[in-house]
């Protein structure tokens, strides 16, 4: 492995928590012995580019510093690649780093943790979601959350988490559950009324909602939680239960495991790692041992 290792980084993440944690995580780096460079992209497009180049040019490693929506960059320019990723989770959700124990805004130690694992070869295969030509780490989520994505990134105003739960209250006052069409691992079509439909590769998302609880991210499989036909009333009761997880016990909840999923639905749009990708229909494939992580 060669000893220079690609700082990836979003420094607007968190509020501007990115551009403060990369300075710590590059300095616990550099005392392990490893000299850093460090990635930023003007735009998303260009970040990206620019990590791809790093990658083929043979960077040790990449430390993504930021949230969820950096690791999902990275995970376009590394999955599949023998380049392990380590993740500084200085972010809003942090779902990536929160699901597989990683630090969560500890920037130090973050990096003093992914020196340790390059020196010490701790690394672990993981799986990742490919769907619509997009890696995914965490979740993909269809249905009434994705409905609340799409309105809260239609207002301009509030600003924040805000705007978030406004748009979850105008959701819940128009709700109707969706006829959805499933597919598991090409068995028979299965027709039902949901609420949504979440198919993890990791446990959690929305900054620490375990929709998919019991997922583990190196089995092969997804889990694919389906919240039924709930009225308002019933969802109001289950949705703040997925925090803890205990939503996967209510009889309006069915989870199944398989490792290609194809969702149907009119009107409903995608969203894997929190990022838009297109409307249903979609096909997800868990693609085992995708990703090399520092743990």
């Amino acid at each position: 492995m060669t000893s220079e290792i690609t700082l990836f980084v979003n420094p607007t993440a968190g509020r501007g928590r990115g551009a403060h944690a990369a300075q710590p995580a590059a300095s616990a780096l550099r005392a392990a012995g490893f000299s850093v460079r460090t990635v930023v992209g003007t735009d998303a497009a260009d970040a990206l580019a620019r990590l791809r180049a790093a990658v083929r040019e043979g960077t040790g490693a990449v430390i993504a510093v930021g949230g969820d929506g950096l690791v999902s960059l990275a995970l376009q320019a590394l999955a599949g690649t023998a380049v392990p990723l380590g993740v500084v989770a200085v972010g809003t959700g942090n779902d990536f780093a929160r699901s597989l124990g990683l630090p969560v805004r500890e920037p130090a130690r973050a990096g003093r943790l992914a020196a340790e694992a390059l020196k010490e070869g701790r690394i672990r295969e993981i799986d990742l979601g490919r769907a619509a030509d997009t890696w995914y780490g965490t979740v993909l989520c269809s249905g009434f959350d994705s409905r609340v994505n799409d309105r809260g990134n239609r207002m301009r105003l509030p600003l924040g988490r805000f705007k978030y739960d406004l748009a979850i209250l105008a959701e819940l006052a128009s709700f109707r559950p969706f006829p959805y069409r499933i597919t598991l691992d090409g068995g028979p079509v299965i027709e039902t009324e949901a609420t949504l439909v979440a198919v993890g590769n990791s446990s959690s998302y929305g900054g620490g909602m375990r929709i998919c609880a019991e997922a583990v991210p190196d089995d092969g499989l997804f889990d694919v939680t389906v919240v039924g036909d709930c009225g308002r009333g019933t969802l109001l009761k289950v949705f703040p239960q997925v925090y803890k997880g205990t939503h996967l016990g209510h009889p309006k909840v069915t989870v199944h495991r398989a490792s290609k999923v194809t969702l149907e639905a009119a009107g409903i749009t995608a969203y894997a790692d929190g990022e838009p990708l297109g409307p249903l229909p979609v096909t997800a494939e868990c693609v085992p041992a995708a990703l090399r992580l520092l743990t």
